[in-house]
């Protein structure tokens, strides 16, 4: 069991990630992969994503920031598991990661329709597989 962030530190995960619009329906699900590199109190786990290029080869890939919250950290059971892009796979991971991750509002700014706030929410019950 974790019990700081810092025992993610150089841990492989699978992330779990579920959009809601404002009203509660489901935009979309995503499942991504990688190893945490970074952690910090205050910015967040950093996991750098594993991505694949056509080749099959592994690339360079990008961060994503997770809350410290460590109430959505399981044991993953052994396997490979896909993520949502193609041929990008993870064998083994450490832990399974699950967030649901609700818009709260549009801008106030109707000038700026781009900017949105989210609110991340951790699901902590352990995922099911299979």
């Amino acid at each position: 069991m974790l019990k700081t962030i810092g025992d993610t530190l150089d841990k492989t995960c699978l992330l779990g990630l579920s959009y809601f619009n404002s009203k509660g329906e489901l935009l979309k699900q995503t499942m991504l992969a990688g190893k945490v590199i970074t952690v910090d109190k205050e910015l967040g786990i950093t996991v750098q994503l594993i991505m694949h290029n056509d080749a099959n080869t592994q690339s360079q890939s990008a961060n994503f920031i997770l809350p410290t919250n460590l109430s959505c950290w399981f044991n993953a059971p052994k396997g490979e598991f896909h993520t949502s892009q193609a041929n990008n796979k993870i064998v083994n991971p450490d832990y399974l990661v699950t967030w649901d991750i609700h818009q709260t509002k549009n801008s106030q700014n109707p000038q700026n329709s781009e900017q949105q706030w989210w609110q991340w929410q951790p699901r902590t019950e352990s995922p099911q597989i299979g």
